[in-house]
């Protein structure tokens, strides 16, 4: 599978091969902060056929966390394109809204961090759902 996407703006441009190692929805208090409100639909695909095919994102990892994450973005309009996961080192970690074709995401197999979802947050019916991490 070649998955393909971007920025709004279009200055940063990617592409993924491989299949998708995850297809998730994660409603930690992070991931609230960088969809503005929502829980965060991703697909986790392998680094080793990820790559930028045009400019570079800006990244940003907060120092005073061990083990954070690193999230990659767009540093014109700001879209959200990948989170980089010590946690995850064989995947990126791709944000559904940056898809060229968003369809292909198909909705998530497990839902995580559903402790930090709101009552607002919309949690699929028949999808296993996980107060933290998957054990």
């Amino acid at each position: 599978m070649k998955i393909t996407g971007g920025c709004y703006c279009g200055e940063v441009r990617y592409e993924a091969e491989g299949q998708p190692l995850m297809k998730a929805r994660c409603h930690c208090r992070e991931c609230q902060y960088f969809t503005g409100g929502e829980g965060n639909d991703f697909m986790a695909m392998p680094v080793a056929g990820f790559r930028f095919t045009k400019g570079q994102p800006k990244a940003f990892k907060r120092s005073d966390l061990p083990h954070a994450n690193t999230r990659e973005f767009c540093g014109t309009c700001g879209t959200p394109l990948l989170t980089r996961s010590p946690a995850l080192p064989v995947a990126v970690i791709l944000k559904v809204g940056s898809l060229d074709d968003p369809s292909i995401y198909e909705g998530p197999q497990v839902v995580m961090q559903t402790a930090d979802a709101f009552s607002f947050h919309l949690i699929p019916d028949g999808v296993p759902a996980f107060p933290r991490f998957p054990g």
